[in-house]
């Protein structure tokens, strides 16, 4: 016979399993950070070359990746944060910002674009899956939220990391969401983190009216903080929305000082295109600017060996930049 706290403790887990509801009825008593339910989403999307991607041919592999929603403590339709991770995968940093939000009563997507590929990491071959395929998965992740009934379809934002900061910031394009984005929404503001912003596209200056907000290390080696002033500055030319915010002594990487990953190294092996201008010519080909031929890893701008860590004062300036610009944005209380 079960004792009085197990019988207790049975009548807890039954009415969190099937119910879903424990959490939002005793949210008094439970961290903020705490999200009142998750569900698991498999995210139907493709594998295409970044050809087929220009040009809008849909004529790929059909693949599922994953999505993690947390919803977060509160009711009614909620802010979320779409997150897309970088090359190495999701890893624990995102996991802190996964907290933050959901302390602030925003829920969370977080989108796992590799093992439904079969990948669990780019880095030491970028080859493996083309530059703009993270914007695919985006895209069909936000046509789930859109009809889900505690988002509030008004207020999501697309944040990014390295390779996925790359797709958040070009997610922006008009031209990719008229080619791409079938949801009938857009995202309420882009934040890429330390984007690749070598890569100049046809229209490029041709984004949504939404505040794009990027953040940057001035000694990141990975993906250099140059040619994300350079766009920005064109950005700005066209009247654009958009803001870099660039921390010094902060590497490729830098908000993992959240979790207290403070040690820059070398990622070994790791691709760089840090000294590649790379351009999209006629008929939706990517080439070497250098060299006018179609661009390739195999490039003599790749390099390797660039450096990755965290700095914890400036991964917590971070955080607080974007609690508030999103307190603002999701008009929270």
């Amino acid at each position: 016979m079960l004792t009085d706290w197990r019988l207790a403790a049975t009548a807890v887990m039954l009415c969190c399993a099937v119910l879903f509801t424990c959490i939002e009825t005793s949210a008094q008593s439970i961290p903020k950070e705490i999200a009142a339910r998750t569900e698991i989403y498999g995210i139907p999307s493709l594998t295409i070359s970044d050809h087929q991607f220009l040009t809008g041919d849909a004529n790929g592999k059909p693949v599922t990746v994953g999505g993690e929603l947390r919803i977060a403590q509160g009711s009614g339709r909620l802010p979320v944060v779409v997150l897309m991770h970088g090359s190495s995968g999701v890893g624990s940093t995102m996991d802190a910002w996964v907290h933050q939000f959901n302390s602030m009563g925003i829920s969370t997507f977080v989108i796992d674009g590799f093992s439904g590929r079969g990948l669990t990491a780019t880095g030491p071959n970028q080859a493996l899956l083309g530059r703009l395929n993270f914007i695919v998965d985006i895209y069909h992740a936000l046509d789930i939220l859109a009809r889900h009934p505690r988002v509030d379809p008004e207020r999501i934002a697309l944040m990014g990391f390295s390779r996925g900061g790359q797709a958040a910031l070009y997610a922006s394009l008009d031209r990719f969401n008229r080619l791409w984005n079938k949801s009938g929404i857009q995202f309420a503001a882009y934040i890429p983190f330390y984007p690749d912003c070598s890569t100049s596209y046809v229209d490029d200056t041709e984004v949504a009216a939404r505040p794009i907000r990027i953040f940057h290390g001035t000694p990141d080696d990975y993906n250099p903080v140059a040619s994300c002033k350079a766009y920005v500055a064109r950005l700005l030319e066209a009247k654009r929305d958009v803001a870099l915010t660039e921390y010094p002594d902060s590497a490729h990487g830098f908000d993992a000082g959240l979790i207290g990953i403070t040690n820059v190294v070398e990622a070994t092996g790791s691709q760089t295109v840090r000294h590649c201008t790379i351009k999209e010519a006629d008929g939706g080909v990517l080439i070497d600017a250098a060299t006018e031929a179609p661009f390739s890893y195999k490039d003599a701008c790749v390099e390797l060996g660039p450096h990755v860590g965290g700095n914890a004062t400036t991964a917590i300036e971070a955080r607080k930049a974007v609690s508030d610009f999103l307190t603002t944005l999701f008009k929270l209380g």
